[in-house]
Formats: structure tokens, sequence, C-alpha cells
């Protein structure tokens, strides 16, 4: 078997994937890559997913790349026009003759004594499987399963005579004009398909077992769009970029020290919208407080519009089982249904499901801690990218990048080949807390026990705060107490 070499193999050619490969032809330019994709087109989420309405939802002067302004009038935009801003990075910055369609990466073994992974993965292309050697590793496989999505059987699922559809695999022929539509779930999915399907449909109902957070923000940044008018490109785009970020910040800092004021704040916003005979505090008032769980954003407020319009509604009660024609309810109501779209959410996915040995031992992450949030302990030369939960991923995604060609340049400069967090005495008494603290999301809760530790302090952190890992990441040198270095 023919073994390929390169110094750096990026797993994923999503949104992560391709900025991380511009970020190294731009700062790294002596280096040669390769970028390893499961699937057989760029794109990651904006590529797979096709449900109707699909869109962001953070604003694109946060989800886009700092290198590349987004220039639509549009802030909070639909998935095909994400999918070309990520397809024109990549034609832009030459990264299209770097990836390699249809591999799923599967195994990556590390030799110390080689200073080289060695990359394995499976192909059901002629071409075939690929081996691949590389010194670094750069994990972008995004965070979620493609499939294996969270897809709960419901009692009388195959009773039901209709259509039954999970959003991360809508058949592109599935009729849905003049249906009624029961939608089961309360996150940014189902927020997103019920005004987009309510445009056809007979009715569009949006069942919900709980609610959650909804907050009407314009589609169009009015800011962001006379400043492009007058300023040239890219300062107008970092400058809105910076607003965004301040607003962001500013917003979820005042969900941690005053919860229940920015609470009453949301839901009356939501009882202006839908008005005060709508009962707001049982359809639209959560559990729990804001930024717990992502708040889900409807750009325009079209949820609400639907809402109004009478062409969607909101349930707010548990599923007894599936009927021939709906869903029964434990309440003793049953909602009629032709389709039911189950956006029942996502199942958390650590690292692409890859298989890590390091000098002939299995990694078992979950034992790890997270140096920095993006490289973990005893496992050398590898970066992992895994974004905001409670800001635009790519925020951090840009962050780790520039982070990471830093350091294989101060490993360059130093002639040195291998790097490796070490838990040193010093952090001996560490405690082992969870990787993410204080989000209750059930995607993240049903798998937080297969994800790294993080620590007490400084660099075994994830703070999940822009401005945190700006001072610890980007702000400080690459040599410290934890990092080792090798020839």
């Amino acid at each position: 078997m023919t073994i390929d070499r390169v110094d750096i193999v990026i797993v994923g050619a999503g949104l992560s994937g391709i900025g991380t490969a511009c970020h190294l032809r731009d700062k790294c330019p002596d280096k040669t890559f390769a970028i390893l994709e499961s699937r057989g087109s760029i794109g990651g989420t904006w590529d797979l997913f096709r449900y109707p309405g699909i869109r962001s939802d953070s604003d694109m002067h946060t989800l886009g790349y700092e290198f590349k302004p987004w220039i639509d009038e549009k802030s909070i935009a639909d998935g095909l026009a994400i999918l070309d801003y990520v397809k024109e990075a990549a034609t832009e910055h030459g990264i299209d003759q770097h990836i390699r369609f249809n591999q799923r990466v599967t195994k990556t073994s590390w030799s110390g004594e080689d200073a080289m992974w060695t990359v394995e993965t499976t192909s059901d292309q002629p071409a075939g499987a690929q081996t691949i050697q590389c010194n670094f590793l750069l994990m972008c496989a995004g965070y979620y399963s493609y499939s294996n999505p969270n897809d709960p059987i419901f009692a009388g699922r195959d009773s039901f005579e209709g259509d039954i559809v999970h959003p991360q695999f809508w058949p592109s022929k599935l009729d849905h004009e003049g249906k009624r539509i029961v939608v089961i779930g309360s996150g940014a999915t189902a927020v997103t398909l019920v005004p987009a399907l309510a445009e056809s449909a007979t009715h569009v109902t949006m069942l919900q077992r709980s609610p959650s957070y909804v907050v009407s923000m314009p589609a169009k940044d009015i800011i962001a769009n006379i400043l492009r008018k007058i300023l040239p490109t890219k300062i107008a785009y970092a400058l809105t970029r910076w607003k965004n970020i301040a607003y962001q910040q500013l917003v979820y800092g005042r969900t941690r020290v005053q919860p229940d004021k920015i609470k009453d704040k949301i839901v009356g916003l939501v009882s202006k919208e839908l008005g005060d005979d709508y009962d707001v505090q049982k359809h639209f008032t959560p559990r729990y407080d804001p930024w717990d769980q992502r708040l889900c954003l409807v750009p325009d407020g079209d949820l609400f519009a639907a809402i109004r319009s009478g062409a969607a509604s909101v349930v707010t009660d548990e599923i007894e089982r599936f009927t021939t024609n709906g869903i029964q309810l434990k309440s003793g109501d049953h909602v009629p249904a032709d389709i039911i779209v189950t956006a029942t959410g996502l199942n958390l996915c650590v690292l692409g499901d890859v298989e890590f040995v390091v000098d002939g031992q299995a990694v078992n992450v979950s034992d790890t801690f997270s140096y920095k949030s993006m490289m973990f302990s005893d496992v050398p030369n590898m970066i992992s990218t895994f974004g905001y939960i409670n800001a635009s991923w790519t925020l951090r995604a840009d962050i780790i990048a520039n982070y990471t060609c830093r350091l294989i340049n101060h490993m360059t400069t130093t002639d040195t080949r291998q790097c490796t967090a070490r838990v040193s005495d010093e952090y001996r008494d560490m405690p082992g807390k969870p990787w993410i603290e204080n989000f209750s999301s059930g995607y993240m809760q049903r798998s937080m026990h297969l994800l790294p530790k993080q620590g007490d302090r400084h660099p075994w952190l994830n703070t999940q705060n822009f401005t945190n890992d700006q001072k610890m990441i980007r702000d400080q040198g690459i040599p410290d107490d934890v990092l080792e270095f090798l020839a």
C-alpha cells in the first residue's frame, strides 16, 4: 500500500476545516497539507442540512471568517448563502485542490519515535481507502454525528400512515404543500422549520414538551449595511464584527448575573409579538434561565408572524403515542397530521468518532485534560476545533486556527517535531470538572461523559468566553510550563 506524507492533515471540510486551511495557506505557506472529508462535497453542516428554511442562528458578521468579510445585506443568512460563502473562501485561497473527498477517517496512530501520525480512512469510492502520514493532525470534524441524530422511538410510530421525517435527512422530493404538519421540538431547527413550512402547508403545529427562549432579531444589520457604504469593506466588517461580539458578550454576561430580569425581558418581547390573549407563560416561558441553553433566533419575528396569521400554532404537551393520522397527547388531546417532523436534536460526536492510539496505547478522551480547550493531555501534535455554545462557532475556530499556525511556526523555528501538553506535578491536584459547565441542552448532557475534563485554572480551562480566550490563547506566547517540546 502506498502511504502519502504531508506536514499536516485536516479532518473535515466544513466551516472549521476550510477556515483552518485558509489560515495555514496564509501563515504557514511552506507547509504541505491535505483535507480529508468523509462526504463528497465541502460545507459540512451547510451542505448536509437541506430542510426548508435552513439558516444560521448566529449573525454572519461573527459566524463568518475574520479574514473574509460578509457582504450580503442579510446578516441572518440562509443555508445556501453560507455554503456559497464557504466555497468562495476555499476557491479564493486555493484550498479545493487539497481536499480528498469520500475519505472517512477511522483511526489515527501516533509514533513518538517517528514524530508522525498515521491516518487511516475508509471509502466507498472506486479509488478506495487511503493511509496518510503527517506530523500534525487538526481535527475539524464538527461536534455532532452526521449519520446518527437524536431520533427517539415514540410509541405507535409504525402505525402512522403519513411521512415521518428527521430534518437531518430531509427528502428532496417531500411534498408538504397543503398538508397538516406537526414539528416535534422547540429548538433552533423547529423554530426555523415552522414558519418556512407554514408558507405552503394547511397548518403547522410546533409540538413541544417544554418551551425554549425565542428571540426576534432583524435579518438585516442596518449599521453593517451603512458602514459598508461609507467605509472600505474590511474595515466595515471588522467594526461590525466587534460590535456584535461586544453585544453578544454583554447579553450573555447579564444572563449570568440577572437571569430573572433578562427572562422577563425576553418573555415580554414575545408577549408584544403575540398579544395579551396568547398564553406566553405556557408556550414561551422556559423552566431554565436564559443561555443555560442556546437562545432560538427568529429573523424578523417570522415564527410569531406565522402564529398570528393562524398558519401555525404551538402545543405544549407530552406525547403518548403516534396514531394512524396524528399524535395522541397525554392530556387527552389529539393533533392531526399528514407529516410528522421529528426535530428532536443532535447526538454529539467526539472527535469525529475516530480511534486514537498514542505509541500503542488507545486514547480515552474522557480521561484527558483539555489544554486551552483545544489540545488533550499526553496526546502529541493534535489540535481539535470546538466552537462556542454561547456565541458564534467561528469566533473560536479562528482563534484556534491562529494559535495552530503560531505553534507550527514556533516548532519550525526551534527545530522541534513534537509538542505535548503534560499535566505536571503543579497541576496534579486539579479537580476534573465537566468540559462545559452550566449548559443544560440535551445533546450536550447526553454526551458530557465522553468529553475531556477541564481543570480549575489556566491553561486547563474551557472558558467559553471570547475575551478570556483572546487573553489565554491569542495574547500569550507559545512556550509555557505545560507544553513539552521534543526534537
